[in-house]
């Protein structure tokens, strides 16, 4: 008698403790990063759930949550693997994922192999839920010119689809330039790309390379990612070689009454609006997201860094996240990238 009236003791102590843990407030602060490792971060927000994504190489994933400082503990789901042996098997790089017309959609750049064949391409899915439904492949997604792209990002303005990426202007790697074109769906990019961006300042130049397999030195414009405010756009992008420490965001800033198809239209910045703190132990912060609070009363940034100079390109990448606000021209102010471990209030709830 004393056991069984010790299990059903027992049961209902566990029975407690879960629907404790259940109702247990998400955490109200969190420290960077996010995940210990993850780069090119992308997150939006939708229907009061955050779904992040990042490079993977061979696989797509989409994490969801309520509470971004919960990421390491989120549902997380393989939404798709490539088939093999296809010009998209193999380093998938920079997933985005977009909800448009009552669809997702999961942009991302792949290759079969070579860096030379990166091409960008796209899956849709129907279901409300992008973790559910079928990801269905739509092909690749390019202009005629059909040239080394990659970090392909889509946005709306004014009721026109937009796709940004960057890419080459010859056959050759040794410069990565910033490329807009319209598009007639989600999917077709419909005519001619604009090249808006080079890389030009010297900021924009660190990019010398030590291997046999690639050119001596790469200038880098690439990640462009679009951010509206008042009446301006800024395009924030990153440049440099991410395998530098001088890895940084600049921007690109237009009116929201131009023609975004014209390259003077954008004024670049002549300072990055992002770099690396050696104070903060913060280096080659770049390829970044934003996203609004689930109150919407905040901006919030979202950027893969090293902890330690000399990291390079690879797994040490680990997305971080932080605040932003804007300056009183209506620009921009990313601050400076947080240390690790340092305690930031989590993006504002809904009351």
């Amino acid at each position: 008698m004393k056991l069984i009236r010790f299990i059903l003791a027992l049961i209902i102590t566990i029975g407690v403790a879960n629907i404790i843990y259940a109702q247990a407030p998400s955490k109200k602060a969190f420290t960077n990063p996010l995940l210990p490792s993850g780069a090119d971060p992308w997150v939006i927000y939708h229907n009061g759930y955050y779904y992040y994504t990042n490079s993977l190489q061979n696989k797509l994933n989409i994490w969801k949550t309520k509470n971004l400082a919960n990421l390491a503990s989120a549902e997380k789901k393989t939404v798709w693997i490539p088939p093999a042996n296809t010009q998209y098997s193999k380093e998938l790089w920079a997933p985005e994922l977009h909800y448009l017309n009552n669809k997702w959609y999961i942009y991302f750049a792949a290759d079969d192999g070579s860096n030379n064949s990166h091409r960008l391409y796209v899956l849709e899915n129907t279901a409300a839920d992008p973790l559910t439904g079928t990801w269905e492949f739509k092909g690749k997604v390019a202009d005629a010119t059909d040239k080394w792209a990659i970090d392909g990002s889509v946005f709306t303005h004014k009721g026109q689809l937009y796709m940004i990426w960057a890419g080459w202007e010859g056959d050759e790697n040794g410069q990565q330039d910033l490329y807009i074109a319209k598009m007639k769906n989600p999917y077709t990019i419909d005519g001619s790309r604009v090249k808006i961006s080079s890389p030009h300042y010297d900021w924009e130049k660190n990019g010398d390379l030590h291997d046999a397999v690639n050119p001596p030195h790469v200038n880098v414009n690439e990640g462009p990612e679009i951010l509206k405010h008042g009446n301006k756009l800024f395009l924030i992008y990153s440049a440099s070689g991410c395998w530098t420490d001088f890895y940084a965001l600049g921007m690109l800033t237009a009116s929201a009454n131009s023609n975004l198809l014209d390259p003077a239209s954008w004024t670049k910045s002549a300072e990055p609006v992002f770099k690396k703190s050696e104070a903060n132990s913060v280096y080659a912060p770049g390829h970044n997201a934003f996203f609004k609070s689930p109150d919407g009363t905040e901006d919030w940034i979202i950027y893969h860094a090293n902890s330690k100079p000399g990291q390079g390109c690879g797994g040490y990448r680990s997305p971080r996240m932080q605040k932003f606000s804007w300056n009183k021209n209506g620009t921009p102010n990313f601050g400076t990238p947080v240390k690790e471990n340092t305690q930031l209030a989590i993006p504002s709830q809904r009351k």
